[in-house]
């Protein structure tokens, strides 16, 4: 008897249909085909051995699966129930009528217990595209696929549950989720808040800054100072995601595995802190089987690069056409997978290997030569790429000790809501840009063109620290979200001054 389940292949972040055909006839052989990876051949010995010990037989005649579209590779062990369930029905096991109407996916236990698989929020996407009635997962991923609605998602811990449920002996509730209110209860939860850091005041300016405009920052300065503590706060300061933000970031985790247990929706900007031990691979994403990188992971949130001349140099280089792209494409001799990395890319660094360069009581021992050596490890086109370059000294004890209460994240993050939503009216009617660090040159010619004041100031900025066209456009760009939290409709001169004072790295004989 010939009987077709539906299981997916996840490709990137996208999912595609994948159709199990399974027909028993006479024979004794188990044939798998469909371009199937070792652990979707090892299928065999995780169903035998569920089906035996909740004394179900496997049929003892010969079993031919194919996995269609048979030029998509089939990875992982996510299709062990799917097959599983092809072969009971196929068998006359258990009743076929209705597997047409379900996608079936969840790895076997050798009990029969189902265990959760990765990327189960695009794999319901397509479900529901395709026009599923149902599916049938296992229940730590059920809360993750409920987040798409219009589509029934029945949870099961047991082979045996899926198999009762198919005959119709018992009921599975479906599991279901109000997305929305689950957002709204986790948008405003944070750990962290700028309420904790006492002095900094032109720091904490230079990452409102940058917040309000998604542009990208380095701070240098010396240990302790708190670069690594106001970084961890930038999260609490950002606009909270939209829906369909959150949707497009928990669809990533989904994929890459990150899910925690029984969480349906991130409703946070993600915060990657990868250590400067990382290879090239795992910030890009790729790999044999290719999954998502840092960078990816980061996606509509920060990237922290703490402690960035640590990094290979190789992989520093590879961040530059993502935070130019905002995308990130891997390709391989037979496909290509494109992962989006849309990013605010948040670096630290000692101005010196010892870290006392420039310290205002402490003395530096690096000698000159080892000092251009460290900031050589860096390279001037990353450093042309990020917009926004703040020195930062530390806190005397007055302030860290005084009783001032400091300004809370709430009240910084409403300064930037309000200049994000400028520049969301902005842009509307342009696709593809939210924000100004994401304007393009035609962009900046129209939105912000600096007055008279500004001009001859960015010229002589240009001609005394000889910077690059790329540079010269950076600053444009952080001068119109300074007018943006402002409320002015022009780049005016002091403007385009502060600006030019966050190009900290820029000037003549930094380092020396």
């Amino acid at each position: 008897m010939l009987v077709k389940t539906f299981g997916a292949a996840v490709h990137g972040i996208h999912a595609t249909i994948v159709t199990i055909e399974v027909n028993v006839s006479r024979g004794i052989r188990f044939l798998l085909v469909g371009l199937p990876d070792n652990a979707v051949k090892e299928s065999q010995q995780r169903i035998i051995s569920a089906l035996q010990v909740n004394n179900i037989e496997f049929p003892r005649h010969q079993v031919v699966i194919n996995m269609a579209p048979a030029d998509i590779r089939k990875e992982g062990s996510a299709y062990d129930l799917p097959l599983a369930i092809g072969i009971l029905a196929a068998s006359k096991t258990i009743k076929s009528d209705e597997l047409d109407q379900y996608l079936i996916m969840g790895e076997l236990s050798l009990d029969g217990t189902l265990q959760p698989v990765k990327g189960m929020l695009p794999i319901a996407i397509k479900a529901r595209e395709e026009g599923f009635k149902g599916m049938i997962v296992p229940k730590q991923n059920a809360r993750e696929a409920a987040v798409v609605n219009n589509i029934s998602i029945y949870g099961a811990e047991t082979i045996k549950e899926v198999l009762d449920f198919l005959n119709g002996d018992i009921t599975i509730e479906p599991t279901i989720v109000d997305t929305r209110q689950e957002f709204m209860e986790q948008i405003g939860l944070f750990e962290s808040d700028f309420a904790d850091v006492r002095g900094q005041e032109s720091v904490k300016r230079a990452i409102e800054v940058a917040a309000a405009g998604g542009h990208n920052l380095i701070m240098v300065g010396p240990p302790g100072a708190g670069k690594s503590m106001m970084a961890q706060r930038i999260p609490s300061i950002l606009p909270p995601l939209s829906l369909h933000e959150a949707l497009e970031t928990t669809k990533i985790h989904s994929v890459a595995g990150k899910m925690g247990t029984n969480i349906s929706l991130l409703a946070q900007r993600p915060f990657r802190n990868p250590h400067h031990t990382i290879s090239d691979v795992a910030l890009v994403g790729g790999g044999t089987f290719p999954q998502p990188g840092e960078i990816s992971l980061a996606h509509n949130g920060v990237l922290f690069l703490d402690e960035l001349p640590e990094f290979k140099r190789s992989v520093l280089e590879v961040l530059r056409q993502p935070l130019e792209e905002r995308k990130i494409c891997i390709s391989r001799a037979k496909f290509a997978i494109e992962y989006p990395a849309s990013f605010m890319l948040v670096a630290s660094m000692n101005p010196c290997p010892c870290g006392y360069h420039n310290h205002p009581d402490r003395e530096c021992v690096c000698s000159p030569g080892a000092i251009q050596k460290y900031l050589g490890r860096i390279s001037g086109p990353l450093l042309d790429r990020i917009d926004i370059q703040i020195e930062i000294v530390p806190v005397p004890f007055d302030k860290l000790a005084g009783s001032a209460q400091p300004e809370p994240s709430s009240a910084i993050r409403e300064r930037v809501m309000k200049a994000r939503y400028i520049q969301e009216n902005r842009f509307k009617e342009t696709r593809g840009i939210y924000c100004n660090a994401q304007m393009s040159s035609k962009l900046l010619r129209q939105y912000a063109q600096p007055d008279a004041s500004g001009s001859a100031l960015l010229k002589n900025a240009m001609q005394r620290l000889n910077l690059s066209a790329r540079a010269y456009d950076r600053i444009l760009k952080v001068s119109r979200t300074i007018a943006d939290l402002e409320g002015s409709d022009k780049v005016l001169g002091h403007h385009i001054a502060e600006a030019i004072n966050y190009r900290n790295l820029d000037r003549d004989g930094w380092g020396g």
